[in-house]
């Protein structure tokens, strides 16, 4: 029986199904994994008897992947399975801070009590014309699982769109419609734009990455949406920008003790993500990662391993080392399994950054003392036996 433990509501109905063989637990020291959304991992407790973590979600900067990988902890993310319902929501904020739709509503919802509202309300709404989105320039900055979706939206609206992801893949990049001209700065991408929106994740080159800068590029009374992470822009920066005309609205996912505080602002509760369409899609992709996992060994969408799979383990069994990318660690598990006999079927060994994971089958089941060799080869972080 493997166990599982839930941090935060990951469904809407609080339903979370695993299937045969798997048991939800009140306690993470009982779990061998951990299902989650939000909740900020920094500063977690963590027993030792958690392999790996999955985030229902693309975001993990309230996880620390990097302390966790050295504990021989994997973790997953869900990137693409809420891709669709952030796309909408960017559509409807380039829409309500281009024609005045809530400050209308609150005209009306303000005249409520007026007996003549029908006849007044034709007098108000010359002070709510806005303009369309048909051919305005928008910057796409992040041509991912959103982003690629979010430019193409914007091309069948009409509009002259302009993408910025020097690391696009191969997948999005074939997915981007042709229409999307791909720029190779990101100042070249700012200059004369009338919307800009972003969708690249918090890293330490993204932080901060919109500035006083990026934001005196675009046209006058330019428009700027993020959904992506709070840290991405300067806020400063946006706040000066805002009171300054550079920029007449600004439309985003997180409420800090800056942002509420701007003018001409439409600023939402976390809530890119929010629809039961989305958190069923991540809740399904982060079960199916950690199931993959916890049976097979397998890895894929990891944010601190590389992706790695075998196939279903129907050797005798299936051996998995998390370690340090360094020299040498191949000769020294295989030397290892030399001194046992171990007959390896397979083997594959993969790296991505600093850390790497070796995993192989064997004819027979390994002896105790040989993986207890295993465990004291230095800079090896965890050795599982996954059958």
């Amino acid at each position: 029986m493997r166990r599982i433990k839930t941090i935060d509501d990951i469904t809407k109905d609080g339903q979370v199904e695993f299937g045969e063989g798997y048991e939800i637990v009140s306690e993470a020291s009982e779990a061998d994994a951990i299902l989650m959304r939000s909740t900020d991992l920094h500063g977690y407790e963590l027993p030792p008897s958690i392999r790996a973590i999955a985030r229902c979600g693309a975001g993990v900067n309230n996880i620390p992947v990097e302390e966790y990988a050295r504990r021989g902890v994997v973790v997953f993310n869900s990137p693409g399975a809420n891709a669709n319902a952030v796309k909408e929501i960017v559509i409807a904020m380039l829409i309500l801070s281009s024609r005045g739709v809530v400050q209308s509503m609150d005209w009306v919802r303000a005249h409520a009590d007026d007996p003549d509202i029908l006849v007044d309300a034709e007098k108000a709404k010359k002070a709510f014309v806005g303009h369309e989105l048909k051919g305005k320039r928008i910057g796409v900055v992040g041509l991912g699982n959103v982003g690629s979706k979010v430019a193409n939206a914007c091309v069948d609206l009409g509009m002259d769109v302009y993408g910025y992801d020097p690391f696009i893949s191969v997948e999005h990049a074939w997915a981007l419609s042709q229409s999307v001209q791909r720029v190779g700065t990101l100042e070249d991408l700012c200059r004369n734009c009338d919307y800009l929106t972003l969708h690249v994740p918090s890293k330490p080159d993204t932080v901060g990455m919109i500035g006083a800068d990026q934001l005196g590029l675009l046209k006058p009374g330019a428009v700027l949406i993020n959904f992506a992470r709070e840290t991405i822009i300067d806020e400063d920066a946006v706040d000066a920008a805002l009171r300054g005309g550079r920029l007449s609205w600004f439309s985003c996912d997180f409420a800090t003790p800056k942002t509420v505080r701007m003018p001409n602002t439409f600023i939402t509760t976390h809530s890119g993500a929010g629809t039961g369409e989305a958190e069923a899609n991540c809740a399904d992709m982060a079960i199916s990662e950690l199931k993959d996992y916890l049976e097979n060994g397998n890895i894929a969408n990891s944010v601190n391993y590389p992706s790695c799979s075998m196939g279903k383990a129907r050797a005798a069994s299936r051996i998995a080392c998390l370690h340090a990318n360094v020299p040498n660690m191949i000769g020294q598990i295989t030397a290892v399994l030399a001194h046992d006999n171990a007959n390896v079927q397979r083997m594959v060994n993969e790296s991505a950054g600093e850390n790497a994971y070796t995993m192989f089958d064997t004819d027979e089941h390994l002896e105790s003392k040989t993986i207890e060799a295993l465990k004291e080869i230095p800079a090896v972080y965890r050795v599982r036996v996954i059958k």
